[in-house]
């Protein structure tokens, strides 16, 4: 079965699909192009679907080239059989392949490859024949192999030589390392337990033991963890005397042999000397592999989300940076994410000068018209937020505030883009304006950071920096591009993500809207410097014009595609002017009623694009967060001792992992709503059920003031 072949069956799609679409890929198209532009050719294949695509189309492929690597290697040695060929030929994981390939791997010395250079190598075969006539006489038939200018001394000597060559060669054969891996992953457990005698975050795993099949990702994560750093002792605990005897039975073919009780020893040594502690790597390996991909996984799906929070658009917004000895910073943004000023105000402790701070802050809300107070949720906090709601109680204003997520914000404030961005201000004063921003354009500001800095994963410091980075960044391009940028307001670092736009094509473009003015068309972004044909076709359709005349350059319609949707409009009698006042709502109608298919084959386009091009002509200019929940808008402030059980709160998700998920209902500690609390029903995985972002009710289970722990509860709430 070729690539092609076995990605199709494995994804369950069309052959001439994925064909048509690696061909694509390989061409260099973008992936946001081809989920976005070329559904006829994928199948309507999400961005998503597409990236697993790509993912595995690279491991098969590097599968070949190990393939053929392995091949030749064996073939140089002279040792490639048909029957070798055949198994190399039919390996489906890497896995395999080197199991294949380790009897003929160039070894480091080992106690075999001693023996084989003393000359053994035949007492092994002989031994291994297992033959009923050698009688009682095995040490007489080894006592033929004494050769002392070799090493080897007595008849002893060269049966313990010959039993290292079978114990790696037994350790060697592929078919036995599948029976024994399948067997410690079927019926092994990992356990671990105290490495020394204090108690941590990893006292759960003090002494612990779960089956291998049934150990749960997160606690995978967090005993490899806890073994790092030196709390854990980590071990794979099987059934020693079984496993040996499935082995002793695959290899003894003559049990009644005078040979057996010597070829049973060997085999037991190549269990526990060489092939268990390589199986056991390899089963952690993998267990910490798989653990690693679902909470990469997990951390995608958060990040995605709340990159996809509803913006806060048209509002005047005061970013408030929480902390004690250094103040709380503060940064005014206009309506327009335009920084206006920033100060210090110092209402915790130490200081707490509350009265000089309340002024401060009065004379800013007034002077600037500031509508919303968006809090950081980091240091400081809970004191920060109850300053804020008693000054807007006090002082009677028709104001609101929002605690916003601040991970990252220290990070994007230290970086050369921000000082770029700001140099007149310091590393705190630009956290502020961030945190503003986050209110006002999640996306837009978030695009800023390192996506692995962004507190919404779990365990995300434990996995291939390489794989987290392509993995994130993959979800922030299609983030960017499922939303699209306005051309003549982006910043560099939100367009470097748009699909064909580098980081220099990006600061290109900013250069030559600041030389030559706002763009006014879509085509006159050809003219930026090393933005060719290609990188046009494929970043057109996500980059917004506003102003231009030509209504659909403020849509996602892309460019080719423009007769199209003029010949879509003149055959039902509308108009530009009808898009531009929002009067298509029968278009859609229309077009169903004389059959999508049959529109599509008279326009010259395929279905999925004539849909796609009705869906942005109903709402050109839309912005399709504008569907998400709103951030919770407070105006005064719970603590922890207020909460009681069976209290109902609103509250916002702020992560969601393995477990659980972490919900703001406005206290300073965010509670955790357990996957075994999320529903009256079974919930397998907490990301089916909520995502980063969403804005729940959820009710108060226990709170535990000492430890500073609220336990939530959604059970008996569902209608």
């Amino acid at each position: 079965m070729n690539i092609i072949e076995a990605l199709a069956e494995e994804f369950n799609w069309d052959k001439e699909q994925i064909q048509k679409t690696v061909e694509m890929l390989d061409e260099g198209n973008t992936v946001p192009f081809i989920a976005r532009y070329r559904k006829e050719v994928t199948g309507s294949m999400s961005d998503e679907m597409l990236r697993k695509l790509e993912d595995r189309l690279n491991y098969l492929r590097h599968l070949d080239e190990r393939r053929e690597e392995i091949s030749a290697s064996i073939t140089a040695q002279e040792k490639m059989t048909e029957e070798l060929a055949a198994a190399i030929a039919k390996a489906s994981t890497l896995v395999e392949l080197e199991d294949l390939y380790l009897p003929y791997r160039p070894k480091r010395k080992t106690r075999a490859s001693v023996a084989r250079e003393k000359g053994l190598e035949p007492l092994s075969a002989l031994l291994m024949e297992q033959r009923a006539e050698y009688g009682a006489e095995i040490e007489a038939l080894a006592a033929d192999f004494v050769d002392a200018e070799k090493g080897v001394e007595d008849a002893k000597a060269a049966l313990a030589g010959a039993l290292d060559i079978i114990a790696e060669d037994v350790s060697d054969t592929a078919d036995y390392r599948k029976m024994l891996r399948a067997y410690v992953t079927e019926s092994g457990s990992l356990s671990s337990k105290a490495a020394k005698e204090e108690d941590s975050v990893y006292a759960d795993y003090y002494d612990f033991s779960e089956p291998i099949a049934k150990i749960r990702p997160h606690r995978v994560l967090a005993i490899n963890r806890g073994e790092k750093e030196g709390f854990l002792k980590v071990s794979v605990d099987i059934n020693a005397e079984e496993a040996i005897a499935k082995l002793t039975s695959a290899v003894l073919t003559n049990p009644t042999s005078p040979a057996a009780p010597h070829l049973s020893a060997a085999v037991a040594d190549s269990f526990e000397r060489l092939i268990f502690p390589a199986i056991e790597r390899e089963i952690r390996n993998t267990l910490f592999d798989d653990a690693a991909e679902g909470a990469l996984q997990v951390f995608s799906e958060n990040l995605k989300n709340l990159l996809l929070i509803a913006p806060v658009k048209g509002k005047t917004v005061l970013g408030f940076d929480p902390g004690y000895a250094h103040g709380c910073k503060l940064a005014v943004v206009d309506k327009t994410g335009k920084y206006m000023t920033s100060t210090v105000i110092y209402p915790t402790k130490p200081r707490e000068d509350t009265v000089r701070a309340a002024r401060v802050l009065e004379d800013l809300v007034k002077k600037y018209k500031v509508e919303i107070i968006a809090i950081g949720n980091g240091t400081a906090s809970r004191e920060s937020e109850k300053f804020v709601a008693d000054f807007i109680h006090e002082r009677g204003l028709k104001i609101s505030y929002t605690i916003v997520s601040e991970s990252g914000a220290s990070v994007y404030s230290a970086t050369p883009l921000a000082a770029e961005e700001f140099p007149e201000l310091d590393v705190n004063e630009r956290s502020a304006v961030s945190i503003a921003r986050r209110l006002q354009d999640p996306l837009a500001e978030l695009v800023k950071v390192d996506p692995k800095a962004i507190g919404v994963g779990q365990y995300q410091h434990d996995m291939n920096p390489k794989r987290l980075s392509e993995t994130l960044g993959g979800v922030v391009e299609d983030c960017v591009n499922s939303v699209g940028v306005d051309v003549n307001t982006a910043s560099y670092s939100l367009l470097s993500y748009i699909a064909g736009i580098n980081k220099t094509i990006a600061k290109n473009i900013v250069a030559y809207r600041e030389e030559n003015g706002e763009f006014t068309k879509r085509a006159q972004i050809l003219k930026v410097p090393k933005l060719g044909a290609k990188a046009y076709e494929q970043c057109a359709g996500f980059l917004r014009v506003s102003g231009s005349d030509e209504i659909l350059d403020n849509t996602g319609v892309h460019p080719e595609s423009y007769p199209v949707a003029s010949a879509l409009l003149s055959r039902f009698g509308y108009t530009e002017k009808d898009v531009r006042e929002n009067n298509l709502s029968l278009l859609r109608f229309k077009t169903e009623k004389e059959g999508v298919a049959k529109v599509a084959a008279a326009l010259g386009c395929g279905e999925p694009t004539l849909l796609d091009i009705i869906g942005e002509l109903e709402k050109p200019g839309r912005d399709s967060r504008d569907d998400a929940p709103a951030p919770i808008l407070r105006t005064d402030v719970l603590e922890m001792k207020d909460l009681v059980p069976d209290m109902i709160l609103k509250g916002t998700v702020r992560n969601v992992v393995d477990f659980g998920a972490f919900v703001d209902i406005g206290v300073h500690e965010d509670g955790l709503l357990h996957v075994s609390e999320m529903s009256d029903k079974f919930v397998k995985r907490p990301a089916d059920v909520l995502s980063v972002g969403d804005v729940i009710e959820v009710k108060i289970k226990s709170v535990d003031l000492a430890r500073k722990r609220i336990s939530l509860t959604r059970k008996g709430m569902e209608k």
